[in-house]
């Protein structure tokens, strides 16, 4: 099987590449701004890698898609503080650059397996979001935090409209708050210009105060890179054509927890005394355009049903595996 990836280097794509070279024999060409994620896999024969934009290289791109099997467009923007700093650039990534992707895929009758998100739920009161039954539930223009949920939701009912009408083989998969080392840049001291787990974890190791937004009571259900990527092979393989035309919640819902507990853990996990809990409304952290969620609970009984899949690392051991990459000697 040929697998082309667009933003190989990024967390998904580059733990992508490293379990497929590693478990299988398909061949993947993959496609990024930067290698710093790749280094141990460029010498791979069974690896093609073409460092650049996929908006500079749209023949390239188009000729990869023609001659692949798989394609999955990974590029996208997944920072909360982007959101509403800068949305237009969302949109011009997120759903501009990829919808001609969804194109190709179209035009050249290739199988893709895109990335939704588990933000297109919203603000859903479902105790468990469902594929198939929940709403998704947004919030007004002004609060700009929203334009990646619609993004994104936008994109899955034009895939789903390109399948239902025969003309797409795809599926989407919804990840859950997947956590591990190489999530963002623990370096990045940026206020918001991480993810939760890394924008603590970097809070800790610089010897700051941790900031919980709206006082850190939203909860979230966090599932190690390695189960996600574990399912994402299921899907790509297909087996019986189990995941075509479907769409998939990948998440550990055993792993709910609110922020303050994730920080809570963290400073347990790594001993610190120096760091405080301190708290900020969403609009001083974020900005005018914030608005949160108050949970996010994924149900997994179709992944765990028609793929034979089911998430088995622990909050606390996803954690330890993170804190472990960032202070190998601590």
């Amino acid at each position: 099987m040929k697998i082309l990836i667009l933003g190989a280097n990024g967390f998904i794509g580059n733990s992508l590449v490293e379990h497929i070279l590693a478990k299988t024999n398909w061949q993947i060409t993959g496609l990024d701004l930067h290698t710093s994620n790749l280094t141990p896999y460029l010498d791979n024969p069974r690896f093609t890698f073409k460092q650049a934009s996929m908006l500079d290289e749209k023949q390239w791109v188009e000729d990869q898609i023609k001659n692949t099997d798989v394609v999955l467009p990974l590029v996208a923007i997944a920072t909360p503080a982007t959101y509403v700093s800068d949305p237009l650039r969302i949109f011009e990534l997120d759903f501009e650059a990829n919808l001609a992707i969804v194109r190709l895929c179209v035009k050249h009758k290739k199988r893709i397996i895109f990335p939704s998100t588990s933000e297109v739920y919203g603000m859903c009161p479902d105790k468990e979001f469902d594929e198939e039954t929940s709403n998704l539930v947004t919030g007004p223009i002004h609060k700009e935090r929203w334009i990646y949920s619609c993004s994104k939701q936008m994109m899955d009912r034009i895939i789903y409209a390109y399948g239902s009408r025969g003309q797409l083989d795809y599926t989407l998969f919804r990840p859950f708050n997947w956590m591990g080392p190489k999530l963002d840049n623990v370096s990045n001291a940026k206020k918001g210009g991480s993810r939760v787990i890394t924008q603590f974890c970097g809070n800790i190791l610089r010897g700051e105060d941790i900031t919980l937004v709206n006082g850190g009571a939203q909860k979230r259900s966090f599932i190690d890179i390695d189960d996600g990527i574990t399912a994402l092979l299921k899907v790509i393989e297909n087996k019986n054509n189990c995941a075509s035309q479907k769409i998939f919640n990948i998440g550990n819902p055993a792993n709910d927890v609110s922020i303050r507990e994730l920080a809570e853990l963290l400073l347990k996990l790594l001993k610190s005394n120096k760091t405080k809990l301190i708290e900020a409304s969403g609009k001083e952290y974020f900005g005018e355009g914030y608005q949160d969620v108050q949970h996010r609970v994924p149900s997994i009984k179709r992944a765990m049903n028609e793929l034979d899949w089911k998430p088995v690392i622990t909050l606390e051991e996803g954690l330890k595996k993170i804190l472990d990459y960032h202070l190998p000697y601590r």
